[in-house]
Parts: structure tokens; C-alpha cells; sequence
């Protein structure tokens, strides 16, 4: 790819600031928030695959939502903190590519995954008696495979048209990873064809999945209002609660910064409600389904003990 008359071989990440002792407070914060993050998920994998009371499709999903969280920040963080406290801020061009393509690969799979959370806490509720045979582990597994190919494929496709335009200008992508946004603006000539791709993308992979979701709450708020105690509907809206503030939170975010007109960008607000997403909503996913969850807490007890 031509940049004028030089080749692009590395991106500049700008980062969050320039002060060196902020740089120095970010690095042991977001050392802090990965660590955790790491912890986290890794100790709600164990508890899944080790007590036999978690062996149910809800926690297989929830297994599998933490595996792809640890790696999703994975595939940040650690490059947050080498730019913190590094004075190179360069990011190579196969390095760039990679980690877009990984990127966008896990944020398009846990779009399609919450989809099918939402799917087996709609039949959780609405068909209990017919739960456990609907639910089966072929159909886990194919819901989570379909997830994660669905993911990849998309993000090889939007990965290749993406470095696919010529950059001709600055080689500065101001923001703490190799974002689509701050990509696209260092591109130049036209870019029509590759704006109604991004539509396309964000209507298929967060917009009907989305969709998606509303319907399968929809029929699972009708089937709540049917039960005549109150106990009963606080008990049934209690399983899908933790899954429904983990969507509010992870969809809010990502509509926020990818649907907005392009004449609203803030690129300093943007970097904070991508830092969200991309690193502290790794972290609070494994708080969300366990702290209120008391067939978790018994497994950490029993593991602990």
C-alpha cells in the first residue's frame, strides 16, 4: 500500500496522552483492570468445567463467554501497556492488520454468542419442562461454533476491504488500537463502496442480532407477566438478569460509537466508550454471572476448600 511516494510499513497509535506520569497511572491501572480480567475469567472456566452442578447449557454459554472475553482482551491490553510506558508508539502493519482482524473477529462472535444466551434463557423460562431436551449439547455446540465462524468470516471480509484502501496521508491513528474509525480516516480517495459495507456489517452483525434479542425478551417478559406470584416472577426474570444488563452494556457501547452520523465523532470521547468495551467489559462479564449467582459461589467454595 502506497502512502504518496513511501510504502506503509507501521501505524503510530497516539494513545490516550503524551504526559508521561499519566501514561505511567494508566499502565498500572490497566495493568490492574487486565489482571483482574484475566483472573476472572479463567477462575469461571474452572468452576464450569470442574463441578458437575455448572454442567447445563446456561453455563456452557457462559463458559464459552469467558473464554472469548479473556481473549478479546488479549488482544489489547497488552499493547495498551507497552505504549504506556514505551516511547515507540508503533504498531507494525501486519501487526495492525492482525489485531484489527482478531478484533473485529471476537466483538462480531460475542455479538452473535449473547444472541444465543438470549435464546436459551427464552427457553429457560417459556418451555422449562421441554429445556433440557431443546437445548441439547449438539445444539449448544453448533450455536457456538456458528458464533465464532460467523465472527472470523465477517471480519476476514471486513478486514481485507479495509486494508484495501489506499493510505496516502499521515500514518497517525489516533486511539489506542487499530480501530475501524481512525483507519478509515487515514484513508483517502473514495470510499463509497467501503461505507455502505460498514452499513451492511453493522445491520448483520449488531443491528439483527440485536433484533434478536428484543423478540426473544419480548416473548420471555409476556411468559414472566403470566405467573401469578410474584415470587415466581422475580424468580424467573433473576435467571436472565445477569444477561440482560451484560447485552444493555455491551451493545450500548458498541451502537454508540459505530452508528452514530459521522459529524458527532469526538475521537476523545470515542477512546473512553472503546475502552469499555474493550477492556473493562471483559472484566465485569465474570462479576455479573457470579456474584449474585449462588450455584457459583458454591463451586468456589467447593473449589476452595
Amino acid at each position: 500500500m502506497e502512502r504518496g511516494n513511501h510504502t506503509v510499513t507501521e501505524f503510530i497509535l497516539v494513545g490516550f496522552t503524551t504526559d508521561p506520569m499519566m501514561q505511567l497511572i494508566l499502565f498500572v491501572v490497566f495493568l490492574g483492570v487486565y489482571s483482574v480480567t484475566v483472573v476472572g475469567n479463567i477462575t469461571l472456566m474452572v468452576l464450569i468445567c470442574n463441578d458437575s452442578r455448572l454442567h447445563t447449557p446456561m453455563y456452557f454459554f457462559i463458559g464459552n463467554l469467558s473464554f472469548l472475553d479473556f481473549w478479546y482482551s488479549s488482544v489489547y491490553t497488552p499493547k495498551i501497556l507497552v505504549t504506556c510506558i514505551s516511547e515507540d508508539k508503533s504498531i507494525s502493519f501486519a501487526g495492525c492488520v492482525a489485531q484489527f482482524f482478531f478484533s473485529a473477529g471476537l466483538a462480531y462472535s460475542e455479538c452473535y454468542l449473547l444472541a444465543a444466551m438470549a435464546y436459551d434463557r427464552y427457553m429457560a423460562i417459556s418451555k422449562p419442562l421441554l429445556y433440557s431436551q431443546a437445548m441439547s449439547i449438539k445444539l449448544c455446540a453448533f450455536l457456538i461454533v456458528a458464533s465464532y465462524l460467523g465472527g472470523f468470516i465477517n471480519s476476514s471480509v471486513i478486514t481485507k476491504r479495509t486494508f484495501a484502501l489506499n493510505f496516502c496521508g499521515d500514518n497517525v491513528i489516533d486511539d489506542f488500537f487499530c480501530d475501524l474509525l481512525p483507519l478509515v480516516k487515514l484513508a483517502c480517495g473514495r470510499k463509497d463502496g467501503y461505507q455502505t459495507l460498514l452499513y451492511f456489517f453493522l445491520a448483520s452483525n449488531v443491528i439483527t442480532p440485536t433484533m434478536f434479542i428484543l423478540a426473544s425478551y419480548l416473548f420471555i417478559i409476556a411468559t414472566i407477566l403470566r405467573i401469578r406470584s410474584t415470587q415466581g416472577r422475580l424468580k424467573a426474570f433473576s435467571t436472565c438478569s445477569s444477561h440482560l444488563l451484560s447485552v444493555t452494556l455491551y451493545y450500548g457501547s458498541i451502537l454508540y460509537i459505530y452508528s452514530r452520523p459521522r459529524s458527532s465523532y469526538s475521537m476523545d470521547r470515542d477512546k473512553i466508550v472503546s475502552t469499555f468495551y474493550t477492556v473493562v467489559f471483559p472484566m465485569l462479564n465474570p462479576m455479573i454471572y457470579s456474584l449474585r449467582n449462588k450455584d457459583v459461589k458454591e463451586a468456589l467454595k467447593k473449589l476452595l476448600k
